[in-house]
């Protein structure tokens, strides 16, 4: 057991990292952590900002909105990029968020997704819940 993730089951391999766990308050703290471990090791820093921030967006939506914040992330290195799915068991989906006032405190996750990361979208996740997923890619061009 870990002192951040005291449910956490963890499983990886070269190209790719599962864990799932219960989400709370500084989960998404210790998620940047390792997110940005696996993007160095795959020598993806590059994305570092763009995939923690959406990573954080996405595990703030499920602290928010799904009852038990149990969840599990997959990092999957891709040629030249990173795919990352965030997988719940709530048959809540996600609805996007018409005009947001200046002074609203939430309603802008997807907008800001949407600006960060190359693509994304939902999918069926386990029993009725869904896994919402995004991939960026680097524009760099190795020799």
């Amino acid at each position: 057991m870990n002192e951040y993730f005291p449910s956490v089951v963890v499983g990886h391999c070269s190209d790719q990292y599962r864990m799932s766990f219960t989400a709370g308050a500084h989960s998404a703290r210790h998620v940047r952590r390792i997110v940005r471990s696996y993007l160095r090791e795959w020598d993806l820093a590059e994305l570092t900002d763009a995939v923690e921030l959406a990573v954080t967006e996405l595990l703030a939506n499920v602290v928010r909105h799904v009852p038990d914040r149990r969840c599990t992330l997959q990092l999957l290195r891709q040629t030249g990029g990173v795919r990352v799915e965030v997988a719940d068991g709530s048959p809540r989906q996600l609805v996007q968020a018409g005009p947001v006032s200046d002074d609203s405190e939430c309603g802008r996750g997807l907008v800001l997704l949407d600006a960060v990361v190359g693509k994304w979208g939902v999918g069926p996740g386990p029993g009725d819940g869904k896994t919402v997923w995004f991939e960026c890619r680097s524009d760099r061009t190795d020799p």
